[in-house]
């Protein structure tokens, strides 16, 4: 049930979701937006779709999930870091577990079929996929 302060209807909601993802805010901004700028607190209570649904559906959503874009620049950078401090141990360990978190979200997005089958973590094409910002 939408909340009751509520004023914009089902398809207003739905054209300003797909506007701000028209401006490059990736769905967790749009949700953000939304809540701060325009008062609606849930964009599932107010559609009964998600924000990445509705992305969906108007063709822009990236093809790369977003937590797995934030855990690949935090994996690039760090990657870069070590190439400037190659004895630092703790940053060491930090980028295997990254990494290692980034290949069970690349498996579970593949079974889940919102990646290429076959896609694998390479840092090389992570660094790619960084720079061209996804």
């Amino acid at each position: 049930m939408p909340a009751t302060w509520v004023t914009y209807t089902k398809e207003e909601v739905e054209k300003l979701v797909a506007k701000l993802a028209r401006d490059g805010l990736k769905p967790p901004m749009v949700g953000l937006v939304l809540r701060d700028q325009y008062g609606i607190p849930s964009v599932r209570t107010a559609t009964g779709k998600t924000v990445c649904d509705i992305m969906k559906e108007n063709g822009m959503v990236s093809k790369i999930p977003d937590d797995l874009f934030s855990l690949l620049k935090k994996a690039v950078n760090l990657r870069n870091h070590m190439t400037r401090n190659k004895s630092d141990a703790h940053s060491k360990r930090s980028l295997e577990l990254i990494e290692s978190k980034i290949r069970r979200l690349a498996k579970y997005y593949v079974r889940n079929e919102r990646m290429p089958l076959g896609w694998r973590y390479d840092p090389e094409q992570a660094k790619l996929i960084v720079e061209k910002g996804a």
